[in-house]
């Protein structure tokens, strides 16, 4: 997630608001204060983890990779339905809106047609994909970020310096008079941030909108609206999902599978 955010920032921005919420004069040559270093071979950032002990190469380690597209499957796993209605997204597509500076670029697409190349219940010969099927890619119009979104991200702003002023209360005058912490673009320290109520009801709010403009796209393929309650995790709880576990059909005839 890390990495995915700082590959949508710009590393040369000079007008995405600084830590205490003021924007910056564009002619401010100095780079967002948020970003990482744009050194990698000083800085360490040529490499991440997971969890402490595996290793990877960093996409984001150059200036010259970010500011890229990054393509999300909000679903975060394969779910197949008779009637093509969607799964509820995960929260780490509102993470990518609220954190990335600028606010990305969103253009919502609708993919039909996988699921009858490869359903999940498919019989022998089951490793061959099915041919002659009918595969549809409808983009739809990019969203206006400002609108939709820039409350959101006023939001996230609004609690972050919230949060930090929290912080400085706690600790020594003296301490706080001096003190000069920035954040790290993609990492969250707050455990407020991470799990508070706010947060996380702020993280449902832009993940219901990003799914709001993906059913758009899906209506002009001319798809009926959904049940509203498909955009939440505990329809998917009450239709089985958590009983058929990771992978296999649910109450619904759907079927899930792991990506």
């Amino acid at each position: 997630m890390t990495q995915a955010i700082r590959l949508l920032s710009d590393p040369h921005a000079t007008t995405a608001p600084s830590p205490e919420g003021v924007s910056r004069s564009s002619d401010d040559p100095t780079p967002h204060p948020n970003l990482p270093s744009s050194d990698p071979f000083t800085s360490g950032e040529l490499t991440y983890s997971t969890n402490g002990k595996d290793t990877f190469p960093a996409p984001s380690a150059y200036p010259s990779r970010r500011f890229s597209w990054v393509h999300i499957f909000p679903e975060g796993m394969i779910h197949q339905h008779p009637n093509k209605v969607m799964r509820y997204f995960k929260w780490g597509v509102a993470r990518l809106i609220l954190e990335a500076e600028p606010c990305p670029d969103v253009l919502p697409i609708w993919i039909d047609g996988p699921q009858e190349v490869m359903h999940g219940n498919r019989s022998w010969p089951r490793p061959l994909p099915r041919a002659g099927k009918d595969v549809s890619v409808t983009f739809g119009d990019l969203v206006d970020t400002e609108k939709v979104f820039g409350p959101f991200r006023q939001r996230w702003n609004d609690l972050k310096a919230k949060q930090k002023q929290k912080r400085l209360r706690r600790l020594p005058v003296e301490v706080a008079s001096l003190d000069e912490t920035t954040e790290s673009m993609g990492e969250l320290d707050d455990d407020d941030l991470k799990y508070g109520r706010e947060a996380e009801q702020l993280r449902i709010d832009v993940t219901m909108a990003v799914r709001n403009e993906v059913l758009k796209v899906r209506r002009t393929c001319g798809l009926s609206d959904e049940d509203p309650k498909r955009g939440l995790a505990e329809t998917f709880r009450a239709e089985g999902g958590r009983d058929a576990g990771r992978e296999g059909e649910m109450k619904d005839g759907s079927v899930v599978k792991e990506m």
